[in-house]
């Protein structure tokens, strides 16, 4: 078990070298100049290449990629040049929405697929599963800021029951944060729900032909704990692989969403970084979500181990 956790972790951090040295490969191969765009168009040549030295844009590529290594390694992920300030403390600022945000999504996910997917494996072919095939092809073909939109127009501006976008602090109040995040998370768990329903359904149909669940109705158990105490434990290691790559797409999702309710999160800093050509800060911050969803992975593979004994032998 030691020998699998070191070698799991060994490569984590060869992952995320690599990952950071595409991630700062592809930013600084971006067009446009970050201090002309902050200087503006009426800039000299002498202010312009000023600021690009004070900046250390001036470097070569190789040093400056060292340069920003050795700074993540001390925990300095280095200054914006937009807002003049760490990026250690945006990402932070940001993260307070973004993590609930997700995890809040996570939770609905799971929440919405699992007891549909089981139902509807238990129920094959009958109306019921239909319906739950039906909810899980219309909810993969919606794109989630499509779902956002709609959520918007229903109960914001129709029925006025839920706030249309902002985001009013934790100071507020739990209540308040977590009603501003309800809608942007109903928004990502939807299409992550219907992907996860199809493979709760498909896992569980497979274990429930094996001989042991067999066993245990032949012993007297009722068919619906025959189904949750042996059949879908032992389904459940698609369904975890699956919410291992679901939180990929929460990531990728969590961008627009965010800009769809505007929400001050990771998700809209990334944007807005991208729009002001922030370099430092579009490397600190995409690397933060690779790492988030390299941690995430890393996470269910060790979620394997303790699901299914047999791995802990073979691995």
């Amino acid at each position: 078990m030691i020998s699998i956790f070191i070698r799991r972790i060994v490569s984590l951090f060869v992952t995320l070298l690599v990952v950071s040295l595409l991630i700062f490969t592809v930013m600084n191969l971006l067009p446009g100049d970050p201090a002309a765009i902050m200087l503006g168009t009426s800039a000299t040549p002498e202010t312009l290449a000023a600021l690009r030295a004070q900046l250390g844009l001036d470097e070569p590529l190789a040093v400056r990629y060292l340069a920003w290594l050795a700074g993540l390694v001390q925990g300095d992920l280095g200054q914006s040049y937009t807002y003049g300030v760490p990026v250690a403390g945006l990402i932070a600022e940001r993260l307070v929405v973004t993590l609930p945000l997700a995890l809040m999504a996570v939770v609905m996910s799971v929440a919405i697929a699992v007891p549909l997917g089981v139902a509807a494996a238990r129920r094959q072919n009958s109306l019921f599963d239909h319906v739950a095939g039906a909810f899980s092809y219309v909810s993969i073909a919606v794109p989630a800021f499509w779902v956002g939109l709609l959520l918007v127009i229903a109960f914001s501006t129709k029925l006025g029951w839920m706030p249309a976008g902002g985001f009013p602090g934790w100071d507020a109040g739990l209540w308040a944060g977590l009603t501003a995040l309800l809608m942007p998370a109903i928004a990502l768990a939807l299409p992550q729900a219907g992907v996860l329903t199809r493979v709760a359904r498909t896992s569980v149909l497979e274990v429930m032909n094996e001989d042991f669940v067999r066993t245990a109705r032949a012993k007297g158990l009722s068919d619906s704990a025959a189904v949750w105490r042996h059949a879908l434990p032992n389904a459940l290691i698609p369904v975890v692989t699956m919410l291992g790559m679901q939180f990929t797409f929460l990531i990728a999702g969590a961008v627009l969403v965010e800009n769809v309710f505007n929400l001050p999160g990771l998700g809209r800093l990334a944007y807005q970084a991208l729009a002001q050509r922030d370099i430092i800060v579009m490397q600190d911050v995409v690397l933060f979500f690779s790492a988030l969803v390299i941690v995430m992975n890393f996470l269910v593979d060790l979620a394997y181990v303790f699901i299914d004994p047999r791995l802990r032998v073979t691995a």
